[in-house]
């Protein structure tokens, strides 16, 4: 065993922007000026050995339960108690060809998982690991076009998934429209549960509901995650800025500091894949007011700060690792030119530290005291990816590689 390597397995679910990055640019035939077909080949087979490295590990120690411990090589139930890893990669399976993998576990979801539990989970994490990953594996399942088309397949996944949204719907029973954070899958939203929610909370929704109302002819679904977005961004302060958390009672917002990091970030994805996806022009109009703020008064050329909704004053000088998402917005977006420079600069602080550490302090250039890292965030990797399809400058194929 490698001397660096767990002792054990880790989660194949960051895993999947890397696959999406080696598989999608490099396993196709049209390989770009400096990648030679065996060095994507090469790249394609690592990234290839490195999730199933993770979900064999998984599926060996831990399954059925929600993650493995990759040290003691013990799983646990950390959201909910129904297979995460297993939900939240089937669509992985899929991507790499493993058709036998994906329509086992297809099968074992429809036949063993339910919803009627008493466990409280997060809102936020459940919609997109969970009803995203029975979304994304029931589309890949029902249809021919994608070569993964289950014969026996009757539609379990939606079942599950309509199941499971349904009972999150009450945590959107708000005076505000914006949902609590956390809801009893059983029970409904508990008696203590706190008033306070992140933006991205409350903002990272529309695309699984969006879908899913789509599929079901359910249009309540879609409604109360639109009417989210809408209780967010009606108090937006007047720089058209959001604060980072919220009181879903009241509408006050109780952390004031406006970023594109932690606690805010997908608020702004999801307003323009929201659009892409569906559409829907106020999706549209929404992102590109908040996208303009966002470029005034955080955009400190090549990186974000953070400041004050209200004011526009620097309340931190800092990049965090959630802020990596960034340029692949801005090139679906197409504003390219800024992303360009902004991945540079994102990747100039990867590169001196082997991973983008939680918290970098841009007037020190040191790491920010006191925030455990977390190594295994995608979200460089995937705005790599939109970079190269934008580009098509092979070097960003290699930031995938430790230096």
């Amino acid at each position: 065993m490698h001397p660096m390597r767990p002792r054990c397995h880790g989660s194949p679910l960051l895993c999947l922007s890397a696959v999406l990055l080696a598989c999608a640019l490099l396993a196709g035939p049209a390989v770009a000026d400096g990648v030679t077909p065996s060095e994507a080949r090469r790249l394609r087979d690592e990234v290839k050995d490195m999730f199933y490295h993770a979900f064999d590990g998984y599926m060996q120690h831990a399954f059925p339960l929600d993650e493995l411990r990759p040290l003691s090589c013990q799983g646990e139930d950390s959201l909910g108690g129904y297979a995460l890893t297993l939900i939240d990669s089937l669509d992985t399976l899929a991507l790499l060809g493993d058709k036998e993998r994906f329509s086992a576990g297809v099968e074992w979801v429809g036949k063993n998982i339910r919803f009627d539990i008493n466990k409280t989970v997060s809102v936020f994490e459940t919609n997109i690991r969970i009803l995203g990953g029975l979304l994304s594996a029931h589309l890949i399942a029902s249809d021919y076009a994608t070569g993964m088309r289950i014969d026996s397949y009757n539609d379990q996944l939606l079942h599950l998934a309509v199941d499971l949204a349904q009972r999150l719907l009450p945590a959107f029973d708000t005076p505000t429209g914006i949902p609590f954070g956390s809801v009893n899958l059983l029970y409904g939203v508990d008696d203590d549960e706190s008033k306070i929610t992140s933006t991205a909370g409350g903002g990272t929704l529309s695309l699984e509901f969006g879908v899913l109302s789509r599929l079901t002819n359910n249009t309540v679904f879609e409604r109360v995650t639109k009417n989210s977005v809408r209780g967010i961004w009606a108090r937006r302060s007047k720089l058209n800025l959001v604060g980072a958390h919220i009181n879903v009672f009241t509408g006050e917002w109780t952390q004031k500091d406006a970023g594109i990091g932690t606690s805010i970030d997908s608020f702004y994805e999801y307003l323009l894949k929201a659009y892409l996806l569906f559409g829907d022009e106020e999706y549209l109009y929404v992102f590109q007011e908040a996208y303009k703020a966002v470029m005034h008064y955080l955009h400190h050329d090549p990186w974000y700060i953070e400041v004050n909704m209200n004011s526009g004053a620097t309340v931190w000088p800092l990049f965090n690792s959630l802020q990596a998402f960034w340029p692949g917005l801005q090139v679906l977006a197409g504003d390219v030119d800024p992303a360009i420079r902004t991945h540079a600069a994102f990747f100039s602080v990867w590169k001196k530290y082997g991973f983008t550490p939680e918290g970098f302090n841009l007037a020190t250039s040191t790491v920010q005291n006191g925030q455990r890292s977390y190594p295994l965030r995608p979200e460089l990797i995937e705005s790599t990816y939109w970079l190269f399809k934008a580009t098509r400058d092979y070097r960003c194929v290699f930031l995938c590689k430790v230096p």
